[in-house]
């Protein structure tokens, strides 16, 4: 029974070569089987789709006769009778070279992979790598700029071979797993067949040499592990979990027999404690203000804490409970831009659970008197 490839990609016969490409990503993406929702009879159904309708030749022989075209004269042989003579042949299936300066595979199944144009050449080559660290700080440090120290043990460039990873005076050699090449090819086995994918040489990381001797402090590695202090300014306004970026103070990078490499940087996420008296709302700071009913009717004027130091804030006469009060800019330090946020004040009046003789023949009276 012929099969409709137009269906299978979910696209009209008239669909132009972009449209049967974006069609194909998106379903091989779905049903792909290394997903929880894939389908490996799916995903072949739907690549054997793609490869006769993204060919211009075998898609008018597909509309001409149909999915057995192959029968009707298309020639060549293999997967669903197509030729793949252009491809160079692997043990399991074919060998797609990713990478080159055509489309095609090349661009379609990195994304699927993960691979795609490009792999073996690392434009980071040699680069350390990144260290995240969190540091605490109260809620007081996050209104006004502050400096934190951290100490972290981390992989610095060895102080003995400066970073080279060899003793002094110790021949260079062309690197005997790559040939000098920098980089080697691996086979990946998928349910398509086997691909080939150049890497970076895992001996030399890409420089193509080794050298005779390995340094005997770092055994080669050109860096070892020490401990350092970090001095670092957290800037005013900065929010729980936001994360400052320090270029270049994170592992010391490493390129056999160069020294020059390039370190990684320094991630740290501020952890701002929560606080005992103040909830923060962006840049706005709320407190809970408790007085009594006396207080409430009468007026007042009470020191309250603000995170810039004690005030005195005036409680104007017969405020209800739930009211607010603005405190203009006595929040937190904007982080961009100029100002601070606002301090509100929840006013709650307090009724007493317990009264005395007296407090309770002056709360008679007032009832007499309607209030």
């Amino acid at each position: 029974m012929s099969k409709d490839y137009y269906n299978i990609l979910g696209v009209s016969k008239d669909a132009s070569d972009d449209e049967i490409k974006k069609a194909f990503r998106k379903a091989a993406h779905k049903h792909h089987p290394d997903k929880k929702s894939g389908d490996e009879a799916k995903f072949k159904e739907i690549n054997e789709a793609y490869q006769v309708l993204s060919d211009k030749q075998k898609r008018g022989q597909y509309d001409q006769f149909g999915s057995s075209f192959d029968q009707a004269g298309a020639g060549g042989q293999g997967f669903g009778g197509f030729d793949f003579s252009g491809f160079q042949g692997g043990q399991n299936g074919f060998n797609f070279e990713f990478g080159g300066d055509g489309g095609g595979f090349g661009d379609i199944f990195g994304d699927i992979f993960g691979g795609g144009r490009g792999q073996g050449q690392n434009q980071n080559q040699g680069k350390g790598n990144d260290v995240s660290v969190d540091i605490e700080i109260t809620l007081e440090e996050a209104v006004v700029e502050t400096e934190k120290d951290i100490n972290i043990s981390i992989s610095s460039l060895c102080s003995v071979c400066d970073g080279i990873g060899a003793e002094k005076g110790s021949k260079v050699e062309s690197c005997k797993t790559c040939g000098g090449s920098g980089q080697v090819t691996k086979q990946r086995r998928t349910i398509l067949g086997t691909f080939a994918q150049n890497e970076i040489c895992p001996d030399c990381q890409g420089v193509g040499e080794t050298f005779e001797k390995k340094c005997s402090a770092c055994g080669g590695d050109g860096k070892t592990k020490q401990n350092k202090t970090i001095k670092v300014k957290i800037p005013a306004g900065i929010a729980n979990g936001q994360t400052i970026r320090l270029s270049g103070q994170g592992e010391a990078g490493f390129r056999p027999g160069k020294g020059n490499s390039v370190a990684g940087d320094l991630y740290i996420t501020v952890r701002v404690k929560q606080h005992s008296l103040f909830e923060r709302k962006g840049d706005d700071i709320i407190y809970n203000l408790q007085i009594s009913i006396s207080q409430a009717a009468l007026g007042d004027k009470i020191n309250i804490p603000t995170l810039q130091g004690e005030i005195k804030l005036k409680i104007p006469s017969g405020i209800q409970s739930g009211k607010i009060i603005k405190l203009k800019e006595k929040g937190i330090t904007h982080l961009q831009g100029r100002g601070k946020g606002d301090m509100f004040v929840v006013v709650q009046v307090m009724t007493p659970e317990k009264l005395s003789r007296s407090q309770k023949k002056i709360f008679e009276e007032l009832k007499k008197e309607g209030i």
